[in-house]
C-alpha cells in the first residue's frame, strides 16, 4: 500500500494555550481534518535527536488539568526528564475546515471520527501518526528512533488509542500514559486484558490511572477494565503502574499526579 504525505496543512490565527495550532488533512483517514500542534521543550539541541512525547486529544493536554508544556519543561529543567518534542493531535471530523480554536467537538459541530480513531483496535492510526504527523515533528527537530526515547498519551477512548499505537507498534513507542482508559466493549477494547495474557510480550512500559466513580454503562465498566488491564500487566511481569482513586471520568485526579507519572514513565 501507498503511503500518502499529508494532503494540507493549514496555520491558525490565533494561539491556544501559548501554542501554535496547524490543521491537516489526512490520506490515512480520507475525508477528515483535524488540529496539531507543537511544544519543544527547553535544553533541545537541534543537532542531537530529541526524546518524543505525543498527546491525543491535544488541546485536553495542552490546557485544562494538565497544562503539559508547563510542567514538562518544569520537569526537563529540573533534569528529570529528557529534553523532548511535544505532539499535541485531536482526533478527526468530516469538514473542509476548522475556523474554531481546539477544544472537544460540540453535538451541533462536524462529525467526528474520534470513537473510529481511537477506539478501533488496529494499527490505521499509528499507520497515520508514523506516515503523516511525525514527518511534519521531524521538520521542527530531529527525533530518537529508539522507542524507550518516545511516549504516547491519552485520556478516555484517547488512553485505549495510545496504549493500541504502542500494542500494534512497540518498535515505534515504548511508553504509554493512560487516564480514565475507555478499555472497555465500544469497539472491541475489553479483549485486551486477555491478549496481554496470551500474546507475546512488548517491550513497554505502561502507566495507567483510572477512579472508582468513572464510566459504567452499556460499554462496561470502566474501573473494572482498567484493574482487569494492570491484573493483566502484572501477570506478565510488564513494566507498569496503576494509580487509583475515587475519581470520575475526567482528568482532574489524572492532572493531580501528571508530574509524578511523568517521572515514573521516563525513569
Amino acid at each position: 500500500m501507498k503511503h500518502l504525505l499529508p494532503i494540507a496543512l493549514c496555520l491558525l490565527s490565533l494561539p491556544l494555550h501559548g501554542i501554535e495550532w496547524f490543521t491537516h488533512k489526512s490520506a490515512v483517514y480520507p475525508g477528515t481534518i483535524r488540529h496539531y500542534a507543537f511544544h519543544q521543550t527547553p535544553k533541545l539541541d537541534p543537532k542531537k535527536p530529541a526524546a518524543l512525547m505525543v498527546f491525543q486529544d491535544g488541546h485536553a493536554y495542552a490546557g485544562g488539568e494538565f497544562q503539559a508544556p508547563k510542567v514538562i519543561d518544569k520537569l526537563v529543567t529540573d533534569g528529570a526528564l529528557p529534553p523532548m518534542l511535544l505532539v499535541f493531535i485531536n482526533p478527526g471530523v468530516f469538514a473542509e475546515e476548522l475556523p474554531s480554536a481546539p477544544g472537544w467537538n460540540v453535538p451541533k459541530g462536524p462529525k467526528s471520527n474520534r470513537s473510529v480513531e481511537y477506539d478501533t483496535l488496529s494499527a490505521q492510526y499509528a499507520q497515520m501518526l508514523e506516515k503523516e504527523i511525525l514527518p511534519l515533528a521531524e521538520k521542527r527537530q530531529m527525533l530518537s528512533k529508539d522507542p524507550k526515547q518516545r511516549a504516547i498519551c491519552g485520556m478516555s477512548s484517547g488512553g485505549i488509542c495510545a496504549f493500541t499505537v504502542a500494542w500494534e507498534r512497540p518498535q515505534l513507542f515504548g511508553k504509554v500514559m493512560s487516564h480514565i482508559g475507555s478499555f472497555t466493549n465500544i469497539r472491541g477494547g475489553h479483549v485486551y486484558p486477555s491478549l496481554i495474557r496470551k500474546e507475546p510480550l512488548r517491550p513497554l512500559r505502561i502507566f495507567l490511572q483510572d477512579g472508582s466513580n468513572d464510566l459504567d454503562n452499556e460499554h462496561g465498566n470502566w474501573f473494572l477494565s482498567n484493574q482487569q488491564m494492570a491484573a493483566a500487566l502484572k501477570f506478565r511481569n510488564y513494566d507498569y503502574q496503576f494509580v487509583t482513586d475515587d475519581g470520575a471520568h475526567n482528568g482532574k485526579a489524572g492532572g493531580k499526579v501528571f508530574a509524578e507519572s511523568l517521572r515514573w514513565l521516563w525513569r
